[in-house]
């Protein structure tokens, strides 16, 4: 085991946060904490998008000054952030005076190392303020960005700075062709290519007259330039390690960059190309996800499609929220949320199935046992986990991407295969027959033992109730400090279980 370095896209601060950010920094942490309970030295990085037009439009809009809007935004982030119990360890902000000289010294080494791929010229196309990018013909239809249908799209005549993407074309095909694993999942590395086949063009990558950002580092003829808002974003990966100081090998380059779909040309094409031009490393692995949507379309503010986080996780907890977005939609395709969906899920996987199962087995070893869990020889139930726990970790590890989706399904699976022998084995009339003591022994500490492995392996998606779980069926310490390669040989004989509070209350019709 050795360095994780895990990104999510820092997110654009001209709104409150959204399901589709919730979704992404959920996945992310997941993807983290499993790492963590691997052995891994992870190091998860999220943060803030806070110059651009956009920003400053928004500002305006507000009626202060930038800088104070986005001071309000990244708080109110980083409040939903601790809500949801994301664990990262650095929220890096574009605004950060470390991140300002990081972009400006990696422009300045990109340029010093081919001067020939920066030129300026007259430009003129339409801008679309939402994405911050000048539009091809075929991002616009009806005369609006495919992306932000709401707004109006700003034809946009001015002198810029370019960058010369064409010159990478054959850089970036051999890329995608010879490392199948750079972009992921494979849908997305098709388009990409597909893209290429297109053919590149250079791109603008500063504005004339934005004062909201940061001065475009190489000098201009005419008027000041600032720097294009994605030539900005992308290098916050690099700078929050500490670039240009030497140290920032210590973090770089990053294992893995999690990323909404919309930005996959921006990730797989544009930053590499920056990352070769500087003569950098470049991430080990881009992983873009797809949108949560609702009545088919997109959750967004641009597009009036909207559901209140509060109340979504007032609804269930936070522990549940997080549980239903990462078991219903899948991490490498679109999926649907709907309140309907949400209360079948959390009544049938959480509190029928695992809190169910959790509170009958943790009653029965109180009541027949005096509370302490029985040694017993292993059961064939231990031999089918194991198999089911070897396809969570190859959900999880990378080897096959990041279907998170997929683990939580084995992870249930071993809930079922648990509830089912319960029933079958029937322990509750075992203990009225003293010669079948041992046969109830044999049940209860194989029970438990499933329960103790499902506390672990859930431990990276519902942080808070795998905790309470595993107090309850009396694991000691932190659940996140359980190595998740000692799993099979978890052996509960001995512990004391603690009876209590339900983990998830039935709910019906929808109210916490």
């Amino acid at each position: 085991m050795g360095k994780f370095y895990l990104t999510t896209a820092i997110d654009y601060a001209n709104g409150d946060p959204h399901i589709g950010h919730a979704f992404e920094k959920i996945g992310a942490d997941a993807i983290a904490r499993y790492r963590r309970m691997c052995g891994d030295d992870v190091h998860f990085l999220i943060g803030m998008d806070e110059h651009g037009q956009k920003v400053a439009q928004a500002a305006a809009a507000a009626g202060v000054p930038p800088q104070e809007f986005v001071d309000g935004v990244a708080d109110t982030f980083q409040q939903m952030w601790t809500r949801l119990s994301v664990s990262h360890d650095q929220f890096i902000r574009t605004t950060d005076a470390r991140h300002k000289a990081g972009v400006r010294a990696l422009i300045k080494r990109c340029h010093d190392n081919n001067p020939e791929d920066f030129y300026q010229r007259a430009y003129e196309g339409w801008y679309c303020v939402g994405c911050e990018q000048f539009k091809r013909e075929n991002e616009i239809i009806a005369g609006r960005c495919v992306l932000h249908p709401t707004r109006e799209l700003e034809w946009a005549a001015e002198s810029n700075w370019f960058f010369r993407l064409s010159r990478y074309e054959s850089f970036l095909r051999e890329l995608l062709t010879n490392r199948p694993d750079f972009l992921q999942p494979s849908s997305r590395r098709n388009e990409m290519l597909g893209l290429l086949d297109q053919g590149l063009e250079d791109i603008s990558i500063s504005r004339a007259r934005l004062e909201w950002a940061i001065p475009f580092p190489l000098h201009a003829e005419g008027e000041p330039q600032g720097t294009w808002v994605w030539f900005d974003a992308l290098p916050n990966y690099l700078t929050a390690t500490g670039y240009p100081d030497r140290g920032y090998r210590d973090l770089w380059p990053a294992q893995l960059h999690v990323i909404g779909k919309d930005i996959t040309r921006l990730h797989s094409i544009v930053w590499p190309a920056m990352l070769q031009c500087a003569e950098l490393p470049l991430p080990e692995r881009v992983w873009a996800h797809g949108f949560v949507l609702t009545g088919g379309e997109r959750f967004s503010k641009s597009a009036g499609v909207r559901l209140d986080l509060h109340e979504a996780i007032s609804r269930y907890g936070a522990d549940a929220f997080r549980y239903f977005l990462l078991r219903e939609v899948p991490f490498d395709a679109d999926g649907t949320f709907s309140w309907e969906r949400f209360e079948e899920r959390y009544n049938a996987d959480l509190a029928n199935a695992l809190g169910n199962l959790a509170s009958r087995v943790v009653t029965m070893i109180d009541r027949y046992c005096d509370g302490v869990v029985p040694a017993a020889e292993r059961t064939p139930v231990d031999d089918l986990d194991a198999a089911a726990f070897a396809e969570y970790h190859a959900s999880m590890d990378g080897s096959s991407g990041y279907r998170l989706h997929e683990a939580l399904g084995h992870l249930w699976s071993t809930v079922a295969r648990a509830n089912e022998y319960v029933q079958q084995e029937a322990p509750w009339a075992l203990a009225k027959d003293p010669s079948r003591r041992s046969d109830l022994e044999r049940v209860l500490a194989s029970v438990s033992r499933q329960l103790a492995r499902q506390a672990v392996a859930v431990a990276p998606f519902m942080p808070e109730k795998a905790q309470e779980l595993w107090n309850q069926v009396g694991g000691g310490g932190s659940v996140h400090e359980v190595r998740l390669d000692q799993l099979h040989p978890l052996d509960t004989s001995g512990w004391r279980v603690s009876r209590g509070a339900q983990l998830f209350p039935k709910q019906e019709g929808g109210t916490a």
